[in-house]
Protein backbone atom coordinates (compact mmCIF):
# COMPACT_ATOMS: atom_id res chain seq x y z
CA UNK A 1 0.00 0.00 0.00
CA UNK A 2 1.39 3.15 -1.01
CA UNK A 3 0.12 5.29 2.26
CA UNK A 4 -2.03 8.01 0.47
CA UNK A 5 0.61 10.34 -1.15
CA UNK A 6 2.86 10.37 1.64
CA UNK A 7 5.25 13.06 0.35
CA UNK A 8 6.33 15.54 2.70
CA UNK A 9 5.22 19.22 2.48
CA UNK A 10 6.39 21.79 4.53
CA UNK A 11 3.19 23.99 4.04
CA UNK A 12 0.75 25.15 6.48
CA UNK A 13 -1.55 22.80 6.53
CA UNK A 14 -5.17 21.30 7.66
CA UNK A 15 -5.46 18.31 9.62
CA UNK A 16 -8.38 16.07 9.43
CA UNK A 17 -8.47 13.27 11.97
CA UNK A 18 -11.77 10.37 11.69
CA UNK A 19 -12.63 7.73 9.91
CA UNK A 20 -12.44 6.84 6.12
CA UNK A 21 -14.41 3.96 5.07
CA UNK A 22 -15.81 2.28 1.81
CA UNK A 23 -19.27 3.47 1.24
CA UNK A 24 -21.03 -0.12 -0.64
CA UNK A 25 -23.98 1.06 -2.14
CA UNK A 26 -26.75 -1.00 -3.37
CA UNK A 27 -28.87 -0.36 -6.06
CA UNK A 28 -32.64 -1.94 -6.82
CA UNK A 29 -31.34 -4.07 -8.54
CA UNK A 30 -28.97 -5.97 -6.27
CA UNK A 31 -25.94 -4.91 -7.33
CA UNK A 32 -23.45 -2.92 -4.77
CA UNK A 33 -21.18 -0.25 -5.84
CA UNK A 34 -17.27 0.32 -3.78
CA UNK A 35 -17.35 3.95 -2.78
CA UNK A 36 -14.43 5.25 -1.11
CA UNK A 37 -15.33 7.48 1.51
CA UNK A 38 -15.97 8.02 5.18
CA UNK A 39 -16.70 11.61 7.12
CA UNK A 40 -13.10 12.26 7.39
CA UNK A 41 -12.02 11.07 4.47
CA UNK A 42 -14.64 13.12 2.56
CA UNK A 43 -13.41 16.53 3.96
CA UNK A 44 -9.84 16.00 3.31
CA UNK A 45 -10.59 15.13 -0.55
CA UNK A 46 -13.05 17.86 -0.65
CA UNK A 47 -10.01 20.36 0.99
CA UNK A 48 -7.63 18.99 -0.97
CA UNK A 49 -9.50 19.51 -4.06
CA UNK A 50 -9.79 23.24 -3.26
CA UNK A 51 -5.64 23.57 -2.76
CA UNK A 52 -5.44 23.25 1.08
CA UNK A 53 -2.69 20.90 1.91
CA UNK A 54 -4.23 18.28 3.54
CA UNK A 55 -2.88 15.45 6.33
CA UNK A 56 -5.59 12.80 7.25
CA UNK A 57 -5.48 10.31 10.96
CA UNK A 58 -6.99 7.84 9.73
CA UNK A 59 -6.67 3.98 9.85
CA UNK A 60 -8.07 1.40 6.69
CA UNK A 61 -6.16 -2.29 6.00
CA UNK A 62 -4.25 -2.96 3.27
CA UNK A 63 -7.01 -5.40 2.39
CA UNK A 64 -9.12 -4.70 -1.29
CA UNK A 65 -11.06 -2.36 0.84
CA UNK A 66 -8.71 -0.10 1.79
CA UNK A 67 -6.29 -0.05 -1.45
CA UNK A 68 -9.91 1.62 -3.11
CA UNK A 69 -9.03 4.04 -0.63
CA UNK A 70 -5.91 4.76 -0.39
CA UNK A 71 -6.31 5.56 -4.13
CA UNK A 72 -8.60 7.57 -3.87
CA UNK A 73 -6.83 9.92 -1.56
CA UNK A 74 -4.00 9.57 -3.01
CA UNK A 75 -5.31 10.82 -6.34
CA UNK A 76 -6.36 14.17 -5.02
CA UNK A 77 -3.35 14.81 -3.00
CA UNK A 78 -3.85 14.28 0.34
CA UNK A 79 -1.31 12.79 2.49
CA UNK A 80 -1.44 10.25 6.02
CA UNK A 81 -0.20 11.81 9.02
CA UNK A 82 -0.04 8.76 10.56
CA UNK A 83 0.19 4.67 9.32
CA UNK A 84 -3.45 3.61 8.32
CA UNK A 85 -2.36 0.11 8.36
CA UNK A 86 -0.84 0.46 12.15
CA UNK A 87 -3.76 -0.33 14.37
CA UNK A 88 -6.64 -2.24 12.38
CA UNK A 89 -6.77 -5.50 10.92
CA UNK A 90 -9.42 -4.59 8.23
CA UNK A 91 -11.36 -1.58 6.44
CA UNK A 92 -14.28 -0.30 7.57
CA UNK A 93 -17.10 -0.58 5.03
CA UNK A 94 -21.11 0.70 4.92
CA UNK A 95 -23.84 -0.73 3.13
CA UNK A 96 -25.30 2.55 1.82
CA UNK A 97 -29.18 2.85 0.41
CA UNK A 98 -30.65 5.45 -1.30
CA UNK A 99 -34.57 7.05 -0.56
CA UNK A 100 -36.48 7.67 -3.13
CA UNK A 101 -35.35 11.74 -2.37
CA UNK A 102 -32.05 10.48 -2.58
CA UNK A 103 -31.30 10.80 1.24
CA UNK A 104 -29.01 7.81 2.36
CA UNK A 105 -29.29 5.41 5.06
CA UNK A 106 -26.25 2.99 6.64
CA UNK A 107 -25.43 0.47 8.03
CA UNK A 108 -21.51 0.22 9.11
CA UNK A 109 -19.18 -2.35 9.87
CA UNK A 110 -16.22 -0.19 11.75
CA UNK A 111 -12.82 -0.54 13.67
CA UNK A 112 -12.08 3.75 14.73
CA UNK A 113 -8.25 3.79 16.08
CA UNK A 114 -6.22 6.43 16.14
CA UNK A 115 -2.28 5.64 15.29
CA UNK A 116 0.60 7.84 16.62
CA UNK A 117 1.23 10.80 14.27
CA UNK A 118 4.38 11.55 12.22
CA UNK A 119 5.82 14.77 12.65
CA UNK A 120 3.69 17.33 10.88
CA UNK A 121 4.27 20.91 9.23
CA UNK A 122 2.73 23.56 10.62
CA UNK A 123 -1.15 23.05 11.47
CA UNK A 124 -3.16 26.30 11.08
CA UNK A 125 -6.44 23.98 11.19
CA UNK A 126 -7.57 20.71 12.40
CA UNK A 127 -11.53 19.07 12.12
CA UNK A 128 -12.74 16.33 13.41
CA UNK A 129 -15.91 14.88 12.49
CA UNK A 130 -18.69 12.07 13.33
CA UNK A 131 -17.47 8.65 14.23
CA UNK A 132 -14.22 9.31 14.54
CA UNK A 133 -15.30 11.73 17.81
CA UNK A 134 -17.37 9.33 19.57
CA UNK A 135 -16.66 5.98 18.64
CA UNK A 136 -14.23 4.09 21.18
CA UNK A 137 -11.05 3.20 21.16
CA UNK A 138 -10.18 6.21 19.24
CA UNK A 139 -12.11 8.91 20.61
CA UNK A 140 -10.29 10.00 23.91
CA UNK A 141 -7.00 10.18 21.39
CA UNK A 142 -9.33 12.71 19.07
CA UNK A 143 -10.42 14.71 21.83
CA UNK A 144 -7.01 15.00 23.62
CA UNK A 145 -5.21 15.58 19.87
CA UNK A 146 -7.80 18.90 19.18
CA UNK A 147 -7.38 20.13 22.88
CA UNK A 148 -3.69 20.19 22.46
CA UNK A 149 -3.38 21.87 19.20
CA UNK A 150 -6.65 24.59 20.46
CA UNK A 151 -3.66 26.89 21.21
CA UNK A 152 -2.45 27.19 17.55
CA UNK A 153 -4.96 26.09 14.95
CA UNK A 154 -8.35 26.96 14.41
CA UNK A 155 -10.82 23.79 15.40
CA UNK A 156 -13.62 22.81 13.46
CA UNK A 157 -16.18 19.90 14.50
CA UNK A 158 -19.07 18.22 12.44
CA UNK A 159 -21.60 16.84 14.69
CA UNK A 160 -22.93 14.64 12.29
CA UNK A 161 -24.57 11.88 14.60
CA UNK A 162 -24.78 8.47 13.16
CA UNK A 163 -27.13 6.94 16.17
CA UNK A 164 -27.34 3.86 14.52
CA UNK A 165 -23.84 2.94 15.39
CA UNK A 166 -23.29 5.02 18.12
CA UNK A 167 -26.85 5.41 19.47
CA UNK A 168 -27.63 8.48 21.23
CA UNK A 169 -27.46 8.44 25.00
CA UNK A 170 -25.78 10.27 27.84
CA UNK A 171 -22.26 9.13 26.98
CA UNK A 172 -22.53 10.19 23.52
CA UNK A 173 -24.20 13.24 24.00
CA UNK A 174 -21.33 13.98 26.34
CA UNK A 175 -18.62 13.33 24.13
CA UNK A 176 -20.07 15.48 21.74
CA UNK A 177 -20.54 17.91 23.94
CA UNK A 178 -17.02 17.58 24.74
CA UNK A 179 -15.70 17.75 21.39
CA UNK A 180 -17.99 21.01 20.54
CA UNK A 181 -16.80 22.95 24.00
CA UNK A 182 -13.08 22.08 22.45
CA UNK A 183 -13.96 23.83 19.37
CA UNK A 184 -14.26 27.25 17.49
CA UNK A 185 -16.70 26.11 14.47
CA UNK A 186 -18.93 23.66 15.35
CA UNK A 187 -21.21 22.21 12.23
CA UNK A 188 -25.02 20.24 12.90
CA UNK A 189 -27.52 19.98 10.90
CA UNK A 190 -31.38 20.13 12.56
CA UNK A 191 -31.24 15.79 12.02
CA UNK A 192 -27.78 15.73 14.33
CA UNK A 193 -29.44 18.46 16.61
CA UNK A 194 -33.04 16.44 16.78
CA UNK A 195 -30.54 13.17 17.88
CA UNK A 196 -29.26 15.40 20.54
CA UNK A 197 -31.72 17.75 21.69
CA UNK A 198 -35.26 15.89 21.20
CA UNK A 199 -36.74 18.66 23.22
CA UNK A 200 -35.52 21.67 21.44
CA UNK A 201 -35.83 22.77 18.41
CA UNK A 202 -32.69 22.75 15.90
CA UNK A 203 -31.65 26.35 16.20
CA UNK A 204 -32.20 26.47 19.93
CA UNK A 205 -30.49 22.87 19.67
CA UNK A 206 -27.58 25.03 18.21
CA UNK A 207 -27.67 27.55 20.90
CA UNK A 208 -27.16 25.08 23.66
CA UNK A 209 -24.02 24.08 21.97
CA UNK A 210 -22.99 27.74 21.56
CA UNK A 211 -22.96 27.75 25.01
CA UNK A 212 -20.82 24.89 25.63
CA UNK A 213 -17.63 27.41 24.50
CA UNK A 214 -17.72 27.38 20.50
CA UNK A 215 -17.21 30.71 18.27
CA UNK A 216 -19.88 29.97 16.30
CA UNK A 217 -22.41 26.96 15.77
CA UNK A 218 -23.20 26.47 11.74
CA UNK A 219 -26.45 24.96 11.38
CA UNK A 220 -27.62 23.69 8.23
CA UNK A 221 -31.35 22.45 6.79
CA UNK A 222 -30.92 21.19 3.64
CA UNK A 223 -32.95 22.68 0.67
CA UNK A 224 -33.24 25.08 3.71
CA UNK A 225 -30.19 26.88 4.09
CA UNK A 226 -27.55 27.62 7.00
CA UNK A 227 -27.60 29.75 9.69
CA UNK A 228 -24.59 31.20 11.60
CA UNK A 229 -25.34 31.00 15.27
CA UNK A 230 -23.05 33.05 17.84
CA UNK A 231 -23.58 35.16 20.95
CA UNK A 232 -24.00 38.33 18.56
CA UNK A 233 -26.43 37.63 16.38
CA UNK A 234 -27.48 34.88 13.58
CA UNK A 235 -27.04 35.13 9.74
CA UNK A 236 -28.66 33.03 7.49
CA UNK A 237 -28.61 32.25 3.61
CA UNK A 238 -30.78 30.03 1.03
CA UNK A 239 -29.44 27.18 -0.13
CA UNK A 240 -29.13 26.88 -3.84
CA UNK A 241 -31.74 25.06 -6.14
CA UNK A 242 -30.04 21.98 -7.69
CA UNK A 243 -31.46 18.57 -8.83
CA UNK A 244 -30.14 16.04 -6.23
CA UNK A 245 -28.69 12.97 -7.29
CA UNK A 246 -27.91 11.77 -3.42
CA UNK A 247 -26.76 13.30 -0.54
CA UNK A 248 -23.38 11.32 0.25
CA UNK A 249 -20.97 13.67 1.37
CA UNK A 250 -23.01 16.80 1.47
CA UNK A 251 -22.04 17.95 4.70
CA UNK A 252 -18.20 16.61 4.63
CA UNK A 253 -17.60 19.37 1.53
CA UNK A 254 -20.03 22.25 3.84
CA UNK A 255 -17.19 22.00 6.21
CA UNK A 256 -14.08 21.71 3.87
CA UNK A 257 -15.65 24.90 2.00
CA UNK A 258 -15.90 26.70 5.26
CA UNK A 259 -12.93 26.05 6.23
CA UNK A 260 -11.50 26.90 2.56
CA UNK A 261 -13.35 30.18 3.09
CA UNK A 262 -12.23 30.73 6.39
CA UNK A 263 -8.60 30.34 5.12
CA UNK A 264 -9.07 32.58 2.40
CA UNK A 265 -9.65 34.95 5.31
CA UNK A 266 -6.85 34.67 7.33
CA UNK A 267 -9.07 32.85 10.34
CA UNK A 268 -6.18 30.04 10.88
CA UNK A 269 -3.85 30.12 12.88
CA UNK A 270 -3.19 30.80 16.84
CA UNK A 271 -4.76 33.86 16.84
CA UNK A 272 -7.89 32.04 14.48
CA UNK A 273 -10.42 32.29 17.41
CA UNK A 274 -10.22 36.11 17.47
CA UNK A 275 -10.81 36.46 13.94
CA UNK A 276 -13.47 34.55 13.70
CA UNK A 277 -15.16 36.46 16.09
CA UNK A 278 -14.62 39.41 13.93
CA UNK A 279 -16.19 38.52 11.18
CA UNK A 280 -18.84 41.04 10.17
CA UNK A 281 -22.56 40.04 9.04
CA UNK A 282 -21.31 40.20 5.22
CA UNK A 283 -18.45 38.01 5.51
CA UNK A 284 -20.65 35.30 7.14
CA UNK A 285 -23.29 35.03 4.64
CA UNK A 286 -20.43 35.12 1.94
CA UNK A 287 -18.48 32.15 4.13
CA UNK A 288 -22.17 30.20 4.07
CA UNK A 289 -23.16 30.66 0.64
CA UNK A 290 -19.66 29.53 -0.60
CA UNK A 291 -20.09 26.50 1.48
CA UNK A 292 -23.16 25.69 0.38
CA UNK A 293 -22.81 26.21 -3.01
CA UNK A 294 -20.19 23.63 -2.56
CA UNK A 295 -22.60 21.20 -0.83
CA UNK A 296 -25.03 21.83 -3.85
CA UNK A 297 -21.96 20.61 -6.69
CA UNK A 298 -21.84 17.25 -4.78
CA UNK A 299 -25.63 16.46 -4.01
CA UNK A 300 -26.25 16.89 -7.61
CA UNK A 301 -23.65 14.43 -8.56
CA UNK A 302 -23.67 10.54 -7.49
CA UNK A 303 -21.45 9.96 -4.38
CA UNK A 304 -19.03 11.39 -2.53
CA UNK A 305 -17.78 13.69 -5.31
CA UNK A 306 -16.95 16.91 -3.89
CA UNK A 307 -15.70 20.15 -6.46
CA UNK A 308 -12.17 21.21 -7.30
CA UNK A 309 -11.35 24.75 -6.74
CA UNK A 310 -12.20 26.18 -10.10
CA UNK A 311 -15.67 24.90 -10.27
CA UNK A 312 -16.46 27.20 -7.22
CA UNK A 313 -15.32 30.07 -9.41
CA UNK A 314 -18.45 29.63 -11.27
CA UNK A 315 -20.98 31.43 -10.11
CA UNK A 316 -24.89 29.83 -9.73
Amino acid sequence: MTQAADVPSHDPSVLVVGEALVDVLRGDDGTDTDLPGGSAANVAVALARLGRPTWLATCFADDRLGRLLDAHLSRDGVRMAADPGAVVDHTSSAVVTLAPDGSASYEFDLDWRLGGLRDLPEVVAVHTCSLGAVLEPGADDVLALVRRLASTALVSYDVNVRAVVTGTGPDVVGRIEATAAAADVVKASDEDLEHLYPDLDPLDGARRLLALGPAVVVLTRGEHGPTWVSTDGETSVAAPRVAVADTIGAGDTFCAAMLHGLWERGVVGPEARARLLALDADARAELLALAARAAAITVSRPGADPPYAEELLVQP
